[in-house]
C-alpha cells in the first residue's frame, strides 16, 4: 500500500511539473510558448518519422509553426508543422500523445493544412 501511494504521488508531481513546463491546465488547451522547445522539436520529428513509417513516405521534418497542449491521460500536442519532401502539401497538423512516464508516445493525427 505504501509503495502505490509514492508511485501515485511521483505520478501526480511529474504532472504538474509537465503541466507548468508547458502552462497546460487539465482539460484545456493551451499555447505553447515556446515552439523551439528541443522536446517540441523532438515530438514533431517523432511525428514525421512515424507518419512516414505508417504511409512509406517521404517526408522531413522542417520545422514547428504553432501548437497548443492539453493535459489528458498524459499530454497531448497539437501542432502545427512545416516537412519538406512532400509532393502536393508541406503544412501538417499533428498530434502526439505522450505519456512521459511509460516512455510513450502516439501520433494520432496527421492531416495536411489546406491554405
Amino acid at each position: 500500500m505504501r509503495l502505490q501511494s509514492v508511485v501515485l504521488l511521483l505520478f501526480v508531481v511529474f504532472v504538474a511539473s509537465m503541466a507548468i513546463r508547458n502552462q497546460a491546465v487539465p482539460g484545456g488547451w493551451v499555447p505553447i510558448k515556446d515552439l523551439n522547445d528541443p522536446h517540441v522539436i523532438e515530438l514533431a520529428n517523432f511525428a514525421v518519422t512515424e507518419h512516414d513509417k505508417q504511409t512509406q513516405s517521404n517526408l522531413k521534418f522542417d520545422k514547428v509553426i504553432g501548437g497548443e497542449t492539453k493535459v489528458v491521460e498524459g499530454i497531448k500536442y497539437c501542432l502545427n508543422i512545416t516537412t519538406t519532401g512532400g509532393i502536393d502539401f508541406n503544412k501538417y497538423t499533428v498530434t502526439v500523445l505522450e505519456k512521459a512516464w511509460l516512455h510513450f508516445r502516439n501520433l494520432t493525427y496527421f492531416v495536411p493544412i489546406r491554405d
